[in-house]
């Protein structure tokens, strides 16, 4: 049997990394978790974080090439939706993992590459 303390917090430091920045450096403590815990509910929170951060990057180089096409009309819509969905879906994903440690999140409308 696993700690459930241990597996609150690894899943919830992963899930909430890209708090941290969008940068590389936000990644890298979802990776290090699923290299390093031998939880499997861990590693799955902690793969759905790295194909989170994927996806983050993707629609925000996705929304910042629309913006820059139409010339930023788009940006009041698509910039301010972007932001409610990178930060709604997180914290939704760290109560969850807070809460029901028997099950990993899975972030809805991503691509899983991993």
């Amino acid at each position: 049997m696993y700690d459930t303390d241990k597996r609150k917090l690894l899943s919830a430091l992963a899930h909430g990394s890209i708090f941290f920045s969008t940068a590389v450096v936000s990644i890298g403590l979802p990776i290090a978790i699923w290299f390093v815990s031998e939880d499997p509910v861990v590693k799955e929170n902690a793969k759905e974080a790295i194909n989170f951060h994927f996806n983050v990057w993707l629609y925000g180089a996705i929304i910042g090439v629309l913006v820059f096409l139409t010339l930023g009309l788009l940006g009041f819509i698509l910039v301010p939706l972007g932001f409610l969905l990178h930060w709604g879906l997180t914290i939704f994903a760290i109560t969850h993992s807070l809460s029901n440690t028997d099950q990993a999140y899975r972030y809805p409308f991503i691509f899983r590459l991993l």
